[in-house]
């Protein structure tokens, strides 16, 4: 895991070097074991020339004055911990150079397979199996790799600059592109370090982010004129004469479609034996790892896994966000999941003041505003990680968005039902989750609504229900408002609402989640790994049945009927949900009223163009006296005012 920064100049002049090695500074949390550099000449008269260290403090970078491409890179080493691993890595042949980030778990047998055709390899690095891969098959590689990854390769022999990022977006890659430039990096901060850009806030994504709380769902960031590349995205940068870039881009994955006849008893087996696999092969490291453990159904099962194929090979390392106040703590299934595998445990306690006096540094590292505080107990685990010497964390991500974890799916299942005219089976799957769970959560209402209205009606509905019709500013939402109808107008399709509820999920919902986990981790040097994410066990889960998924007023059916015997019973069949929760209401409400209050009444505040401040302000009183349910409301009018202070005032 790694930071990866480069710049590619098209009008005939050389690249500035000091911005190259500025935005690969910037990167240096997420590779504090070694830094590199190569400059390159596009038409061949110079040879590469590669820089180990510090750029500036290179004898030889005289000699590559004139090259118009340079990939900049921090390690985090992780696989092959010998300088034979060192980036950016060039091939035998000089001509194609890569700079990397992430890790391909099948890389071991990639290197046989590309032995077995005559390819020489000098490291037991995964950078170079994909570096290799690409010589052998191009862009046709791609579908080869098994895991996380964002990278760029320059290609002497097509004389392209080639970029690529993972199916899911598990790693980060961000660009600018303007009329002499191309400009990518790993994290919004190394692009940041162009003293010619205007740091202006993107508007739609503003709107989107406090109407919606949505992040993460298109290629445009909170930064006017920053992009990133899309899950399973590659681009293609060329010099299209005339001193301008030429850009090709394309999708390279896409979720699979259709459901499978298998009996449950089938999917149970597969499920198992994928899921299995994808935590085998999230154990290849040469450096201690660890896992996340929240004492839920997803983490307990990979820790349980984890215990079960290193035996014997060392205890399992657990790190967990617990709290005093009975309600958000899960201690009592994190104490059974240790007793039954014999893992160690780190437990953190997260602090609303210490984490709000932290949340200027947090918001540095996550660059864009975020969800709510659960991404601060998040942050508290992985600095827990990082102290403890932990470099590698396996985590659950991914597992709520295939198997209908969270309550809003059963609404999304019974509007399927009602649509298909099953009243009877859809009034007994509702019966059954109140009997299972004591009572019908707000999302599954709202998503039996939207499964069968319109998405006009239902935008009108929520924005009354949730009052920020209330405190928006009028003009600010008629102008984003066109767009935001025209990206979201669409009608299920024709799968059913649940199957485009999970594909939504999965596509515009999970990236956000993923942007958190990755700066939460690299903020501390941690690389943090997602095996429900392993795509062959996306590809089998996203085609079961829903029922498989989602029955009775059960969810992960498939999941839990294939950890039985592995996990303890009170885990496996336990029917709450938390998570990385944190007492939000009574932070927000209480802990922080005089931090928040202080802040709404400030001059910048109000000056913003976003919402009515006075407004704002009676509905954080209405809500602290218990009479306005709009905790997430509160975080985002928070967390935005701290991003535009730290980023763009």
């Amino acid at each position: 895991m790694c930071g990866i920064a480069g710049i590619m100049q098209v009008n005939g002049r050389p690249l500035d070097g000091g911005l190259l090695e500025a935005m690969t500074g910037s990167l240096a949390h997420r590779g504090p074991d070694g830094e590199g550099y190569v400059l390159l000449s596009p038409d061949g008269r110079e040879k590469p020339l590669a820089v180990i260290g510090k750029l500036s403090e290179s004898v030889g970078v005289r000699a590559g004055r004139s090259a118009s491409v340079g990939l900049g890179h921090r390690r985090l080493a992780v696989v092959d911990l010998t300088p034979l691993a060192h980036q950016p890595m060039g091939s035998e042949d000089g001509l194609v150079w890569i700079t990397y980030n992430g890790e391909v778990y099948n890389a071991p047998e990639l290197r046989r397979e590309l032995s077995g055709l005559g390819h020489r390899f000098r490291s037991s690095s995964d950078t170079e199996v994909v570096l290799e891969s690409y010589r052998r098959w191009g862009r046709a590689c791609l579908a080869r790799l098994n895991g996380m990854f964002a990278f760029a390769l320059w290609d002497g022999r097509e004389r392209l600059l080639f970029c690529a990022r993972d199916r899911f977006g598990i790693k980060p890659f961000y660009y600018r592109l303007d009329r002499e430039r191309f400009l990518f990096a790993s994290e919004i901060k190394a692009l940041l370090q162009d003293a010619a850009f205007r740091r202006l806030p993107n508007d739609g994504r503003v709107y989107d982010y406090l109407a919606a709380s949505r992040q993460d769902h298109t290629t445009e960031t909170f930064f006017q004129d920053l992009h990133q590349l899309a899950p399973g995205e590659w681009l293609a940068v060329a010099d299209a004469g005339g001193g301008r870039p030429a850009v090709e881009r394309g999708r390279w994955w896409s979720l699979p479609e259709g459901a499978t006849s298998l009996t449950l008893e089938e999917a149970v087996a597969g499920t198992r034996e994928r899921v299995e696999d994808a935590v085998r092969l999230a154990l290849r490291a040469d450096v201690p790892i660890g896992s996340c453990l929240s004492g839920g159904l997803d983490s307990s099962t990979i820790v349980c896994l984890m215990s079960r194929l290193l035996d014997g090979g060392g205890r399992v390392r657990t790190v967990s966000s617990c709290h005093d106040d009975r309600r958000f703590d899960e201690r009592p299934y994190i104490r059974a999941v240790l007793a039954h595998t014999g893992a160690s445990n780190d437990a953190v306690f997260p602090d609303a003041a210490q984490l709000f006096d932290d949340l200027p540094r947090i918001l540095w590292h996550q660059e864009e505003p975020f969800g709510g505080t659960s991404i601060l107990a998040q942050w508290a685990v992985m600095q827990a990680a990082g102290r403890a010497g932990v470099k590698v964390l396996l985590d659950g991500q991914g597992a709520d968005e295939l198997l209908c974890g969270y309550p809003g799916y059963l609404g999304s299942r019974v509007a399927d039902l009602l649509r298909a005219g099953r009243v009877l089976s859809a009034a007994s799957e509702w019966t059954a989750w109140r009997r299972r769970h004591g009572g019908w959560p707000p999302t599954a209402v709202a998503g039996v609504v939207r499964g069968l209205l319109p998405a006009g009606p239902v935008r009108w509905l929520r924005s009354r229900i949730l009052g920020d019709s209330a405190w928006l500013n009028r003009q600010f939402v008629r102008t984003c408002r066109a767009a935001d109808c025209a990206r979201n107008g669409a009608s299920p399709d024709r799968d059913g609402v649940l199957a485009a509820h999970l594909a939504r999920s999965l596509t515009e919902d999970l990236p956000a989640l993923l942007h958190y986990e990755d700066r939460n981790s690299m903020a501390f040097s941690v690389e943090a790994r997602v095996p429900f994410l392993d795509h062959r066990l996306v590809e089998w889960l996203v085609r079961l049945p829903a029922e498989f998924k989602l029955r009775h007023g059960q969810t992960k059916v498939v999941l839990r009927e294939a950890m039985t015997g592995i996990l303890p019973e009170s885990v496996r069949t336990r029917t709450d949900k938390m998570g990385f929760v944190t007492p939000e209401d009574r932070w927000l409400r209480r802990d922080l009223k005089t931090q928040i209050e202080g802040l709404l009444a400030s001059d910048r505040f109000r000056s913003r163009p976003y919402w009515q401040a006075d407004a704002i302000r009676e509905q954080y009183r209405r809500y602290c006296e218990g009479r306005a349910a709009i905790r997430p409301a509160v975080w985002r009018w928070v967390n935005l005012e701290e991003w535009l202070r730290r980023f763009c005032d």
